[in-house]
């Protein structure tokens, strides 16, 4: 009964001007949810539960939590803390947010997308800023890197041999100003 109570009072709050912020908090808890249930799983026991005498597998214990981290995801950026561990007998990898992943897949394709529709790397900051708030874990760097992956995929894609596929049609981006079709219009 309960909790049916709060569910009711925290949807009353939740308005059209405050759905992204809703949204973004409720991904933040669910994630960071899954990394103390990671967590868990790897210790073979939940958070202050001591482990037994004789257990010997798992020797490790929680140990606080690390800085804030930012994530950025289409939703928008959110910001998790990573639990910590000592005296483990072996290194703990987090399949939910792995070392130095700071945004999701998703995103990486929605990245070269822009890039590919005609968005500058210099616009880049500001769209995204707007996009995925201020605290957006994308660099300068991090950006002029994606684009130097994307031109050695189109540079891979442009020798290619294509001979062997049988296409269903062919596709060209280009822009050209022509008056008639004999002359074009702006001295090209």
């Amino acid at each position: 009964m309960e909790e049916n109570t709060t569910s009711r009072e925290s949807a009353s709050t939740v308005c059209y001007e405050t759905m992204e912020a809703h949204a973004r908090s409720r991904i933040q808890r669910w994630l960071q949810d899954l990394l103390e249930a990671e967590v868990t799983e790897f210790l073979g026991r939940g958070k202050s539960q001591r482990r037994a005498v004789h257990e010997v597998e798992n020797p490790g214990y929680r140990n606080g939590y690390g800085k804030p981290r930012r994530v950025a995801l289409t939703a928008g950026t959110i910001a998790v803390r990573r639990p910590r561990m000592r005296n483990l007998a072996e290194r703990f990898e987090s399949r939910v947010l792995p070392l130095f992943k700071r945004r999701t897949a998703e995103l990486g394709a929605m990245l070269a997308e822009l890039y590919l529709h005609g968005l500058s790397s210099g616009d880049f900051e500001l769209a995204l800023r707007g996009l995925l708030g201020e605290g957006a874990p994308l660099s300068a760097a991090s950006l002029g890197r994606l684009k130097g992956a994307w031109q050695a995929g189109y540079e891979g894609w442009k020798r290619a041999d294509l001979s062997g596929l049988e296409l269903v049609y062919w596709w060209a981006d280009g822009s050209e100003c022509v008056k008639d079709f004999d002359t074009p219009c702006c001295g090209n």
